[in-house]
């Protein structure tokens, strides 16, 4: 199977908003869903109800209920909705101003009413053969998770339906819960990644070790950026982890701190693999250099063999091509015979004698 390889971007050009004070909201990214889709799932033990709606204004009724209460916005261009979102649930500027600007560091800010956290998902494009990344911000508060994220599709399906059919516990935890259960969902999908990962190194190993080409040089380079990347996207998420399990916020929950510190021991397996795949692509430029040396020392140990044996063989005829009248060999019948026959068994004696130093 041979997988395309597409180049990662280590800086990404953004507009860059100069002049404006901060807390400006200005949307700095690509623009990647055609219209904006709002969504909410509002639930309790016993009761459930999941809605998309066209404008935010039918979302702000829950801050003030008991239940719990996730508003899902795809789509970041359509800066007035994030505004009108923000006002109403006391979400302060800057906070709206890193939600906007998508290629955010991961990282976790905690606030007297709410937590903010910045995360990277990460998908695996199977026809570019590449690794896609996302922001997604996470704002925690006491009955309400916020998810902000760049366009539709997302791996946090089993988490809705985990909520639509009352499976496990988190219809009876908090809101704290339920922002644990989208972090592991991200965390958890970065296995998946690295399993697609560790393929492609696979493939290309085979191929440094069989028949190793400028492509295959190329295709290295590729790979050292994307592991720059990927490290980039992922390793601030130990930060992030520990922060949130460390917080004293009150909307973090004794109970959920445990599950807090799974996702953190997945966070430093996931960082160890990383760092294992950095090596390994770092060591297959060597692999790739010493790969074509030996095809070249192949080559001209071939060659070397083939020139030594025509040397005594050059020998015997260029003195069989001098022209001298009297040569004791030009008048004989069978000279011509002789000479070939000469030939042929020095070649013969130096390919045995090649032969058993195992020089080919």
């Amino acid at each position: 199977m041979k997988l395309k390889i597409k180049r990662p971007q280590l800086i990404k050009r953004r507009a860059k908003k100069a002049g404006e004070p901060p807390g400006t909201l200005v949307y700095v990214g690509e623009k990647k869903v055609e219209k904006v889709r709002i969504s909410y799932i509002d639930y309790d033990e016993q009761n459930f109800q999941e809605k998309e709606i066209s404008k935010i204004e039918e979302c702000f009724p829950f801050k003030a209920t008991p239940t719990v209460t996730w508003i899902n916005i795809d789509g970041l261009h359509e800066v007035e909705i994030i505004e009108k979102l923000g006002t109403q649930f006391e979400v302060h500027p800057l906070i709206l101003e890193d939600i906007l600007h998508t290629e955010q560091r991961p990282k976790y800010e905690d606030f007297d009413k709410y937590i903010f956290i910045v995360l990277q998902m990460l998908s695996f494009n199977e026809e570019l053969g590449a690794v896609e990344s996302e922001q997604v911000s996470l704002i925690l508060g006491a009955n309400f998770v916020i998810s902000f994220q760049e366009r539709m599709g997302d791996v946090f399906e089993p988490i809705r339906d985990r909520i639509r059919n009352a499976k496990g516990r988190i219809r009876k935890m908090g809101p704290d819960y339920l922002a644990y259960a989208l972090i592991d969902a991200i965390v958890d999908s970065y296995f998946a990644i690295l399993e697609k990962i560790g393929e492609k190194i696979e493939l290309m190993e085979e191929e440094l070790v069989s028949n190793p080409t400028e492509k295959t040089l190329q295709q290295i380079h590729n790979m050292k950026r994307e592991m720059i990347s990927l490290r980039r996207s992922v390793w601030p998420l130990r930060e992030v982890i520990s922060g949130v399990q460390r917080s004293e916020s009150s909307v973090i929950k004794e109970l959920t701190e445990i599950y807090l510190r799974d996702v953190y021991d997945h966070t430093i397996q996931i960082i160890d693999t990383i760092e294992s795949f950095r090596d390994m692509v770092s060591g297959m430029l060597d692999i790739y250099l010493s790969s074509i040396s030996n095809k070249m020392n192949a080559v001209m140990k071939v060659l070397t063999i083939i020139a030594t044996i025509f040397i005594p063989l050059t020998f015997v005829a260029g003195i069989y091509g001098m022209n001298f009248k009297y040569m004791p060999e030009l008048d004989w019948r069978w000279g011509y015979g002789a000479v070939w026959l000469v030939m042929i068994v020095v070649a013969g004696i130096m390919m045995v004698y090649f032969r058993r130093k195992k020089w080919f």
